[in-house]
C-alpha cells in the first residue's frame, strides 16, 4: 500500500514501505512538523484584485498553510483574498505587512467556501492577528484574550481603548492614585484626578516639538464648558500672570445668584465707542449705546439743523443767523451758548421743526442776551420744546 499525506503534508508511510529511504523522509516529516509549530514565512501578494490560492506541498517543506507565522507583504492594488483549503485545521499568527499607498483596500484570509477574517484599509489594518481553522471558516482569535495588563514602559500605536473597567485607578510610580473612572448610572462618564496634596492642585501640562501649544476644549452641538461651583466657593476661573502661581491673579466667578436667572457675558464687539454692558430683566447682558450727557459740537458761524444730544457754540459776531430744531422726541436735549458775547448785537433765532413749539407756542424763539447760554428739552405735542435751563 502507498503512503498517503495528511491535510498540512506529512507523509504517512505504510509498514514495510520505502525500505532503505525512512531516514530521509521521516527527516522532512520533521521538518515539515517544526515549520507547523514554529516556522516564519514571507508570503507576496502584491498586485490588483485578486486571490492566493495556498495548498499544502506533500512531504515536503515550503507550505505558506502549513507554516505558523506569515508576513503578508507587497504593494496591493485591490482588495486581496488569501485562500487555505477548507478540510484542514490549523492555527497562525499572520501580521498584514502590505503597502498601499491609497489606504482604501482589505486584505481576507478564509477558507476556500468560507467568508473569512478581513484586514480593514489603512493603517488600522496593518496589524498582526491571531487566526485559525476549525474545518469549516477561518475565525479570529485575537480578541478572545480578555484583560491584558501592561507593565513598565509601553508604546500603545493606533490602538484603541474600549470599555474601561470602572474603578480602576491609574497610579503613579510611587503607587498613588491619580486617575479613577468613575460610573454615573450606566455611562462612564467622570473622570476623577484624585491624590492632590494640600493646597497643591492637579496640572495639565502640554509638551512637545512645538515652542507654542494650545489648549482645546470642544463641546458637542450645543454643549457648555462648565465649570462647577461648591458651598464654601462658587466655581471660579483665574487667570495668573506667570507659572508659579502667585499671589496675584485676576478672577471670574457668579454672583449672589438669588433669583432662578442664568447670566450671560456677551464677548462679541460692541456696535458703537463707548457702548456699555447692561442687563434686562432676565438678567440677560448685551452692549447698549448710552445715552444722556451733551455731544460738543465745533463753533458754528452760519444757519444749521440742530440735532437731539448735541451742544452747540453759536458765534453772531458776522450776522445774526437761525438754529433750527430736530423734530423732537420726549426727552431730547439741544444746547446753546453764545460764543463770542454777541446775541445782542446779532440775535440768534431758534426755530422748531414744522408746527412743533417753543415754550408752548408754534414760533420761533428769538435770543437777544449777551453771553446766554440754555438747554431746551422736547416734552409734548402741546408744550414742545422748553427751556430746562436759562
Amino acid at each position: 500500500m502507498a503512503s498517503n499525506y495528511t491535510n498540512l503534508g506529512i507523509q504517512l508511510m505504510t509498514t514495510g514501505e520505502k525500505a532503505g529511504t525512512w531516514g530521509t523522509l521521516t527527516n522532512t516529516n520533521w521538518n515539515i512538523i517544526e515549520q507547523i509549530s514554529g516556522g516564519y514565512v514571507s508570503q507576496s501578494i502584491a498586485g490588483g484584485a485578486q486571490t492566493t490560492t495556498l495548498v499544502k506541498s506533500d512531504g515536503s517543506t515550503g507550505a505558506t498553510m502549513a507554516t505558523r507565522i506569515w508576513n503578508l507583504n507587497g504593494t496591493i492594488t485591490g482588495n486581496q483574498i488569501v485562500t487555505v483549503p477548507d478540510s484542514i485545521e490549523n492555527w497562525w499568527i499572520i501580521r498584514n505587512a502590505t503597502t498601499d499607498s491609497s489606504d482604501t483596500y482589505t486584505v481576507t484570509v478564509q477558507t476556500v467556501s468560507g467568508s473569512g477574517i478581513t484586514y480593514v484599509a489603512g493603517a488600522a489594518g496593518r496589524v498582526t492577528k491571531l487566526l485559525y481553522t476549525d474545518g469549516t471558516n477561518v475565525l479570529d482569535a485575537s480578541a478572545d484574550f480578555g484583560e491584558v495588563t501592561l507593565t513598565g514602559t509601553q508604546t500603545l500605536t493606533n490602538k484603541t481603548l474600549t470599555s474601561p473597567k470602572i474603578g480602576t485607578d491609574i497610579l503613579d510610580t510611587g503607587g498613588n492614585e491619580l486617575i479613577n473612572l468613575t460610573a454615573t448610572g450606566s455611562a462612564v462618564n467622570e473622570i476623577t484626578l484624585a491624590n492632590a496634596a494640600a493646597d497643591n492642585d492637579p496640572r495639565i501640562t502640554l509638551s512637545g516639538d512645538s515652542t507654542n501649544i494650545g489648549l482645546e476644549v470642544l463641546p458637542k452641538g450645543t454643549g457648555a464648558f462648565v465649570v462647577q461651583g461648591n458651598a464654601d466657593q462658587g466655581g471660579e476661573i483665574r487667570l495668573y500672570e506667570d507659572t508659579d502661581l502667585g499671589s496675584f491673579y485676576t478672577g471670574f466667578k457668579p454672583g449672589n445668584l438669588s433669583e432662578t436667572i442664568s447670566y450671560t457675558l456677551p464677548l462679541a464687539d460692541a456696535v458703537t465707542s463707548g457702548d456699555a454692558l447692561t442687563s434686562n430683566a432676565s438678567g440677560v447682558l448685551s452692549w447698549t449705546t448710552m445715552s444722556g450727557g451733551t455731544s460738543w459740537q465745533a463753533v458754528d458761524t452760519t444757519g444749521f439743523t440742530a440735532v437731539a444730544g448735541e451742544g452747540y457754540f453759536c458765534d453772531t459776531t458776522s450776522a445774526a443767523f437761525t438754529a433750527t430744531l430736530p423734530a423732537g422726541t420726549i426727552g431730547d436735549e439741544c444746547t446753546f451758548v453764545d460764543y463770542a458775547g454777541t446775541f445782542d448785537t446779532n440775535n440768534l433765532t431758534v426755530a422748531p421743526d414744522g408746527s412743533e413749539k417753543i415754550n408752548g407756542v408754534a414760533a420761533s424763539l428769538t435770543v437777544a442776551v449777551e453771553r446766554a447760554g440754555f438747554t431746551l428739552v422736547f416734552t409734548d405735542t402741546t408744550q414742545g420744546w422748553l427751556l430746562k435751563d436759562k
